[in-house]
């Protein structure tokens, strides 16, 4: 796991150390064993390392190979068997890494080598022989990759922080970018961000850069989610075609979970953890661990302090996972008192604006994480994957009782959305004003093919599109700021692909039935049939005291005046009436958190690199 960072030019300019050297100073805590730079002319690649395969020299980057150049964030499982396959093929390999072994598959297959990649990565190749810039992202970006058209040229980068620094940015808000920001709960769908200079490539896409300026973009994965037939490529899928029965999709999960989570723990040269929530999915993976044979297992939890309306931790279930399976057990309780003043912190290891407020959990459970192992598994995707959220049976309730013609986005949206498009116009600055660009988006993705069901539409928006700017990219964001690999095994495409085919009465007959299914027995019942828990943060869930005056600071300061971006007004009702149910979204989220949040990434992020970076007042 690392940083990368990169520049070409099309117009006569070189690439040069004065670029690099701010965006990797912005990347050293995602790799703090080594870092390098390759400058060749008018193409320029950074790289910040985290050791974890082939901790020797030879796994060094920027990594050449004859006319190629290579920086790579990300792991690749199958690098091994991919490594095997190469060498019958002729190919001689210097190192043990995995990142070798991605330059190798270039050459052997081109671009379409990322078909063949199982894993995590965001890298990017200069292929001197084409002349060209190759970029790509794995299927469900939860390795980063940002990039930014600057005056003769494009950057990229693993966030926005090291594009920033170097300069030369356009900064104006982008409204599209608002919009989703404020509907989606803080997902902006790529290619969007919230600042018109800054884009990011889409998961499961890759894009070459020409030096004459040409960009070309292309998706190289769609996930399915169908029923499988006779011919299914996928071996697993193809003995399910037709397939009914409930034990049998339990096992195929399981199966499959279990290939996942040994491709995650073998593929390291450095022991290998797991971040114990209590709940079902960080629980199930310690089952698997230690069901393949594992003896020391190493787990980590974090707790708060209590409050009179709710406990602060959830110690009471992970601490039976550590009973059952005798793990090497250490748990964190961090003073209600500590986190707010920790909060500007996770604020500045924000890449985007998260609007989740468990960044913060996981950026204190991080850091004390990081002094014990260099990787962690963890279990973000799976309540997304599996459907173990409240919201996707009441959207399928209401899609029973749409017209026959009527758009799937009217069964979404009221379960959904923060808030509808009207109130956004209420919530920002008629400069940003743009028609409700993220209903026709959602019902886009909706209308996408190789979806059987509605649920089963709604299921891959989530896995595909939504969950890679929500839940993956803030365990990305704070467990790299303090050089830890965080590795999710329900993300793991050949689980997932199981998990979109299985029928819908399957996957609907309880919460995260298939999961449950396949725990019972091997996680204690009472973490399995425990009711759905949320990251408890009782110092940043209840708006009153301190946090409130926070935000209030922060949304009437003189900043937050001179931008404009919200109307006043509506800033003015939150903060009179900061808990009243109208303050609160579809999904219990402060609004009054929401404002504040993106007011105070904007003045970390944005303000202090004004003057050196493009920027205009409206849209």
């Amino acid at each position: 796991m690392c940083g990368i960072c990169g520049e070409i030019y099309w117009d006569g300019q070189r690439a040069s150390e004065a670029s690099l050297t701010p965006m990797l100073e912005k990347l050293v805590r995602r790799g703090p064993d080594d870092g390098g730079m390759w400058l060749q002319n008018q193409v320029g690649l950074g790289h910040r390392r985290l050791s974890i395969i082939d901790l020797s020299d030879a796994g060094h980057q920027p990594m050449v190979d004859e006319e190629l150049t290579l920086v790579f964030n990300g792991c690749i499982y199958n690098y091994v068997a991919l490594r095997d396959q190469l060498s019958e093929l002729g190919h001689v390999f210097r190192s043990h890494s995995d990142t070798e072994v991605i330059l190798k598959a270039y050459r052997q297959w081109g671009m379409e080598c990322v078909t063949r990649f199982e894993g995590m990565f965001a890298f990017a190749i200069w292929d001197d022989h084409q002349h060209q810039l190759m970029l790509a992202r794995d299927r469900f970006g939860i390795k980063p990759l940002y990039y930014a058209p600057i005056e003769g040229g494009v950057r990229f980068a693993s966030n926005t922080q090291a594009l920033l620094a170097a300069g030369g940015v356009d900064v104006a808000l982008d409204p599209v970018g608002l919009h989703h920001q404020f509907t989606l709960h803080g997902v902006v769908p790529a290619p969007h961000t919230v600042l018109k200079g800054v884009r990011k490539l889409a998961p499961g896409h890759w894009m070459t850069v020409n030096p004459d300026g040409q960009i070309y973009q292309k998706s190289w994965w769609h996930l399915r989610a169908e029923r499988p037939g006779p011919n299914h490529e996928n071996p697993r899928l193809k003995a399910l075609s037709g397939v009914e029965d409930h034990q049998a999709w339990i096992e195929a999960v399981h199966d499959s979970l279990k290939e996942a989570v040994h491709k995650r723990l073998t593929a390291s040269d450095v022991p290998v953890g797991v971040l114990l929530s209590g709940g079902l999915d960080s629980s199930l993976i310690v089952a698997l661990l230690d069901e393949a044979g594992v003896d020391d297992i190493r787990t980590f939890s974090i707790g708060f302090e209590d409050v009179p309306e709710e406990k602060g931790s959830e110690f009471e279930y992970s601490d039976q996972v550590v009973e059952r399976f005798q793990t090497r057990h250490k748990k964190f309780l961090i003073p209600n008192a500590e986190v707010l003043p920790r909060l500007q912190e996770a604020v500045d290891a924000m890449a985007e604006p998260m609007f989740a407020q468990d960044a913060v959990a996981f950026y204190l459970l991080s850091e004390q994480v990081s002094k014990e192992v260099k990787v962690v598994m963890s279990g973000q995707g799976a309540d997304e994957v599996f459907g173990g959220y409240f919201w996707y049976p009441q959207m399928v309730e209401a899609a029973k009782k749409l017209a026959p013609d009527a758009d799937r986005v009217e069964a979404f949206a009221p379960f959904y959305f923060d808030r509808d498009h009207a109130e956004w116009c209420e919530l920002i600055h008629p400069d940003y004003h743009v028609h409700d660009v993220t209903t026709d988006w959602v019902q886009d993705r909706l209308n996408e093919e190789d979806a059987d069901a509605f649920i089963d539409q709604v299921l891959r928006l989530d896995a595909s599109h939504l969950i890679v700017d929500d839940p993956v990219k803030r365990v990305d964001n704070m467990t790299m700021a303090w050089g830890l690999e965080a590795r999710v095994p329900f993300l793991d495409h050949s689980l997932v692909e199981v998990a979109m085919a299985a029928p819908p009465e399957t996957k609907l007959q309880d919460f995260k039935y298939l999961l449950k299914a396949v725990a019972r027995g091997r996680v204690p019942d009472a973490v399995i049939d425990r009711p759905k828990g949320y990251f408890p943060m009782p110092a940043l869930k209840y708006v009153r005291g301190p946090f409130y005056e926070m935000m209030r600071s922060v949304l009437t300061s003189e900043a937050a005046k001179t931008r404009g971006l919200f109307q006043a007004d509506y800033i003015e009702r939150l903060l009179a009436e900061p808990e009243a149910e109208t303050s609160f979204t579809r999904i219990q989220g402060s609004k009054l958190w929401h404002a504040a949040l993106l007011e105070l990434w904007l003045q970390t992020h944005v303000d202090p690199y004004r003057a050196r970076n493009v920027c205009s007042d409206a849209a």
